[in-house]
C-alpha cells in the first residue's frame, strides 16, 4: 500500500525559504527584474490573445503587477482583481476599470469593492496571472499558503501564467492531487511553455 506523505510541512520550509530570498532582494535588481518580467509577458502571444485580465494586486515581496495591471487597461483589457470573500480560501475576481476603485483591508492590502464593481464569471479568452513564491518547471508552485488560487484554478477555464524570478524557479515543488499547474511562467530572463499531460501521450 502506498504511503501518503504530507507535503504541508515541506511546503512551510520552501515558503519560508522563498520568502527570505524575495525579502533580501537588492531593491534596483527587483525593479530591473519586474521590468523585465513586464516587456516580456506583454509581448506574449498569450497576453496579446487575452480579452480579460485576470490579476492580483501585487505587494512588495511580489512580482510588480502595477505596471501588468495599467497596461491592460491601455490595452482596453477587461481587468479584474481578486478579493478574499472569506477565510476558508473563497476568493472571486472583480472588475475594476481603474486602480483607484481599489481599496485597502485590514491588512492594507488592495482589493475590490465587491458592493461597487462587477463579479468577473466569464473565462472565455482569459489570462489569470499567477503569483508565488516559487515556480518549478512543471508550472507548480508554492503560493502563500491560504488555498485562495488552489481553489479559484479548479473552475478556472482560460489561460494560467506564473510571474517569477529567476532565483525563485527550481526543478521541481512538491505538489498536490488538486494543485493546478501554470500553462506558462514569465521569468526576466525566459518564459516557460509547460507541456501538458496529453502532449506528453502523443510523444
Amino acid at each position: 500500500m502506498r504511503k501518503i506523505v504530507d507535503i504541508r510541512p515541506i511546503k512551510r520550509e520552501l515558503r519560508a525559504k522563498y520568502r527570505r530570498i524575495r525579502e533580501r532582494m537588492n531593491a534596483a535588481q527587483k525593479k530591473e527584474w519586474d521590468h523585465m518580467i513586464f516587456c516580456r509577458l506583454v509581448e506574449a502571444p498569450f497576453y496579446k490573445r487575452a480579452k480579460t485580465l485576470f490579476c492580483f494586486v501585487s505587494t512588495a515581496i511580489e512580482v510588480d503587477t502595477i505596471a501588468i495591471l495599467k497596461q491592460a487597461f491601455a490595452d482596453n483589457k477587461t481587468v479584474a482583481v481578486p478579493k478574499c470573500m472569506d477565510r476558508n480560501g473563497h476568493m472571486e475576481f472583480f472588475i475594476i476599470h481603474s486602480l483607484d476603485e481599489l481599496k485597502e483591508d485590514m491588512f492594507g492590502l488592495l482589493e475590490p469593492d465587491p458592493a461597487q464593481c462587477e463579479k468577473a464569471t466569464d473565462f472565455t479568452d482569459a489570462l489569470c496571472i499567477l503569483p508565488a513564491f516559487a515556480f518549478d518547471t512543471e508550472g507548480f508552485r508554492i503560493g502563500f499558503g491560504k488555498g485562495y488560487y488552489d481553489r479559484f484554478l479548479q473552475r478556472f477555464s482560460g489561460v494560467k501564467a506564473g510571474i517569477c524570478y529567476n532565483n525563485c524557479m527550481t526543478s521541481s515543488l512538491p505538489h498536490g492531487r488538486y494543485d493546478v499547474p501554470a500553462d506558462f511562467v514569465v521569468t526576466p530572463k525566459y518564459i516557460l511553455t509547460v507541456k501538458k499531460q496529453e502532449e506528453q501521450s502523443h510523444d
